[in-house]
């Protein structure tokens, strides 16, 4: 099943992080992201073409994680967003940072110039 087709499940903790190697191995499923923090964390930057452009994804990224239940960090400016996803609870990365990832691609994708 692809990451997209699936839901965020609550993460109570008391899991361990993904592995370096299984965090690797999860990047294919995620093209344009990056490992970042010794694979505890994935980060994306997004290039728009404005300040107002930027704004919208950061909203719509906003309104997808609320649903999610997944919160990831977000920063952005006159013309770039950059997000970065990891699960707070466990120190690392899980599933849910990947169908997150693959969630906000799929957003990001269609407004891409």
């Amino acid at each position: 099943m692809a990451l997209s087709a699936k839901t965020c499940t609550p993460c109570r903790g008391g899991v361990e992080p993904m592995s370096p190697e299984q965090a690797q191995a999860m990047m294919k499923e995620v093209p344009g992201w990056k490992l970042a923090d010794s694979a505890k964390r994935i980060t994306r930057r997004f290039d728009r073409k404005n300040f107002a452009e930027a704004l919208d994804l950061v909203n719509k990224i906003g309104q997808l994680a609320e649903q999610e239940g997944h919160h990831p960090d977000i920063t952005f400016g006159w013309g770039y967003v950059t997000v970065e996803i990891f699960t707070h609870k466990i120190g690392g990365l899980h599933e849910n940072d990947f169908i997150l990832a693959a969630k906000i691609n799929q957003l990001a994708e269609p407004a891409r110039s």
